[in-house]
C-alpha cells in the first residue's frame, strides 16, 4: 500500500511538474481576462487618441495617446500582464494630473492587439511603442519616461538597457512592482517545484537594471500579495545610481490607488529632483 501511495504521489508531482512547463506561457501571460475595452480616456474627461502602432515583425498594436494640455514629458506605459489598456484609465489620469503625456500600449495578443505574448515578442512591441513616441510624437529620447507595472517592469527594464546599449537612454526609468526574474520569482511561489529549471521564460530585470544608466525610481509595495517586496528591494539594489525607492502600501494591483497622496508625490518629487524636469 506505501508502495502505490508512493508512486501516485510521484505520477501527480511528475504531471504537475509537466504541466508547469508545457504551460508556463499561460500562467505568466493573461490576455484573456479581459479583451474588449471597458472605457477610453475620455470617461475621465481626457483628450486621446487611438494609434495603431507596427512592430518590426509586422504585428499591428492597439494604443492610446493622451497628450498633457502643458506637458512637462512624456510617459511610454507598459501594463501588468492581466487585462488591456481600458483597465489603466485611474493610472493615466494620475500621470495627467503630473502633467505627463502618456502613451500605453497593448503587447501583442492582448486587447484588440494581433499576435500571442511571448517574451521576444514584448521586446519588439516595446520598440515599437518608442520609436512611434520618437518619429510620430517628435519627443526627444530626454523628453521620454519609461514607466512598467509588474509584468511591465520587465518590458520597461529590458528597454532601457537596450537604449542605453545604443547610447540613446530615455529621461527616466520608473519600476513599480518589479521581480527579479521569471525564475526567481516562480521558486519563491512555488518551493515545491523545481520552478527555477523548468522556466522557459526569463525576463531578468536584476541584470536588465545594472545596465540603466537613466535615473531609475522602484516602486514597491510591502503589502504586495502577489511580487513580494523583497524581489523589489533586489531590483533596488542591483541597479546603478541615481536612484530612488518608494516604498507604499496596498496590494499588487490597488497600491498605487490605496497610497495615494503618497505615490503620485513620490513620483513628483523623483521626476523634480534626480531627473531635473520641473512643471
Amino acid at each position: 500500500m506505501m508502495a502505490k501511495t508512493l508512486l501516485a504521489m510521484a505520477i501527480i508531482y511528475a504531471v504537475m511538474v509537466t504541466l508547469m512547463w508545457a504551460f508556463q506561457d499561460r500562467l505568466l501571460y493573461l490576455p484573456n481576462a479581459g479583451r474588449e475595452h471597458i472605457a477610453t480616456p475620455a470617461d475621465q474627461g481626457l483628450a486621446w487618441e487611438a494609434v495603431t502602432l507596427t512592430t518590426e515583425d509586422d504585428v499591428a498594436l492597439d494604443a492610446w495617446w493622451i497628450p498633457a494640455p502643458e506637458p512637462r514629458a512624456s510617459l511610454l506605459f507598459f501594463h501588468g500582464n492581466a487585462g488591456n489598456i481600458s483597465h489603466r484609465l485611474e493610472s493615466i489620469a494620475q500621470f495627467q494630473r503630473l502633467g505627463l503625456s502618456v502613451l500605453i500600449v497593448d503587447y501583442r495578443g492582448y486587447g484588440r492587439s494581433e499576435g500571442r505574448p511571448s517574451e521576444a515578442g514584448t521586446a519588439l512591441d516595446a520598440r515599437a511603442a518608442w520609436h512611434w513616441l520618437r518619429d510620430e510624437a517628435e519627443q526627444e529620447a530626454d523628453e521620454i519616461v519609461l514607466f512598467g507595472r509588474s509584468l511591465g517592469a520587465a518590458v520597461a527594464a529590458e528597454l532601457a538597457a537596450s537604449l542605453d546599449e545604443q547610447q540613446i537612454p530615455p529621461a527616466a526609468v520608473i519600476l513599480e512592482s518589479p521581480f527579479r526574474s521569471v525564475p526567481n520569482l516562480a521558486q519563491q511561489l512555488y518551493p515545491f517545484l523545481p520552478a527555477r529549471w523548468l522556466a522557459r521564460i526569463d525576463y531578468p530585470v536584476e541584470s536588465y537594471v545594472t545596465r540603466i544608466s537613466a535615473p531609475l525610481l522602484v516602486i514597491h509595495s510591502r503589502d504586495d500579495d502577489i511580487i513580494p517586496f523583497a524581489q523589489g528591494e533586489a531590483v533596488y539594489q542591483s541597479a546603478q545610481e541615481p536612484k530612488q525607492l518608494l516604498e507604499i502600501k496596498g496590494s499588487h494591483n490597488t497600491g498605487f490607488l490605496d497610497s495615494e497622496p503618497a505615490y503620485s508625490a513620490g513620483i513628483e518629487a523623483f521626476l523634480r529632483e534626480e531627473v531635473g524636469i520641473a512643471r
